[in-house]
């Protein structure tokens, strides 16, 4: 194949990868072109460069061609742009100088429930000694495998599950009325809780791991995006400061994290740092940002960073809040529109007539 033709055949296939996201659909064949944000832009741009440098631009076909192209690559970088390390944060940095008693050291990992070396992660927790310990993905063994290690942390909710959707919480904060739910799946929990930082302010936590669309066993993204848009809600209604983290199984640009964050009024901590790229920590080329934390405006951020190879498909995130009230003006995200809240409610509705079906048919 002559390398122009093979050039405009990725043009097309380029093209039709940026448009099948914008169908309002949530099959998972359709959700998963929203991850490719990244490989799309790179590739588009090594595309239009192969074809500046190799051919000349005389006819009308080329400059079609180039025209797409560059829209594409445009609209794709626009989709990534936020999380280039511009420094132009949507979540400031802490100030310096502040308390210990205002911050939150955060560690959380997704460890591959069939990974079975937990010794490596064991490092990594007494290395970095953190307030908070997440752990996704976590069964019976995995929760008996870190239970020294755990050993120093008072408080803890454990939901050992053999589904890969098991879940452990661990904290040296005291944490009020924790709560397991299962928001949308009877097999599918979050943690919810209040955290007493060491000065004594409260914070609400939310941690979860919604399932991906998955042609096997969850052919729609609608279970996803109806538990990411209940936590919004709770987000959006709360008195208190708001962090949720955890798996989200999606990336950060796509449209259901984006009206989950103007939903809740939460802000991406990533933005303006870097992609973080936490998943598949198993490969070079194809990794996207799967872990997040999302915080309302009274948060600052001292330290965010991946940690090292623990065994598993994911890499762990580290992140270091700091309270800081007291500068919540200064990002302060708009409220959510009315139509955005219409939007959001509509996909916990088809979620759960969805769930309601499978319980009439047995599954």
């Amino acid at each position: 194949m002559k390398l122009k033709t093979f050039l405009q055949i990725f043009g097309i296939i380029a093209v039709v990868a940026t448009l099948v996201p914008l169908f309002a659909a949530d099959f998972w064949w359709i959700r998963i072109y929203d991850y490719f944000h990244i490989q799309l832009t790179l590739l588009t741009l090594a595309a239009l460069a192969a074809y500046f440098i190799r051919f000349d631009i005389k006819s009308k076909k080329d400059y079609i061609f180039i025209g797409v192209l560059l829209t594409c690559f445009i609209y794709q970088l626009v989709g990534i742009y936020p999380y280039l390390p511009h420094k132009n944060y949507l979540v400031g940095e802490a100030s310096s100088g502040q308390s210990e008693n205002n911050l939150i050291h955060f560690y959380a990992a997704n460890v591959l429930q069939k990974n079975t070396d937990p010794n490596l992660l064991i490092k990594e927790i007494e290395q970095k000694n953190p307030d908070i310990l997440l752990f996704t993905e976590t069964d019976l063994k995995w929760r008996d495998n870190l239970s020294q290690a755990v050993s120093d942390y008072p408080y803890k909710v454990e939901v050992p599950l053999d589904n890969t959707y098991g879940m452990l919480l661990y904290s040296k904060l005291e944490m009020l009325d924790p709560q397991i739910r299962y928001l949308v799946d009877d097999s599918i929990p979050s943690i919810h809780t209040v955290l007493r930082l060491r000065s004594g302010d409260l914070v609400k936590f939310h941690a979860i791991h919604p399932t991906p669309p998955m042609p096997q066993h969850n052919p729609s993204s609608s279970d996803r995006d109806a538990e990411m848009m209940l936590i919004a809600k709770m987000a959006m209604d709360s008195e208190l400061p708001v962090i949720v983290a955890g798996d989200f199984n999606d990336v950060a640009w796509s449209g259901t994290t984006s009206l989950f964050s103007n939903v809740g009024g939460l802000l991406d901590t990533r933005v303006g740092r870097g992609f973080y790229n936490s998943f598949d920590a198993t490969s070079f080329l194809m990794r996207w940002p799967l872990d997040h934390f999302f915080v309302t405006e009274e948060f600052r951020v001292k330290k965010f960073s991946l940690g090292n190879d623990i065994g598993s498909d994911h890499f762990p995130v580290e992140i270091i809040l700091s309270l800081e009230p007291e500068r919540a003006e200064k990002q302060r995200p708009d409220p959510a529109t009315q139509d955005q809240i219409e939007q959001a409610n509509e996909q916990i509705k088809v979620a759960r007539e969805k769930q309601q079906e499978k319980k009439k048919n047995g599954e």
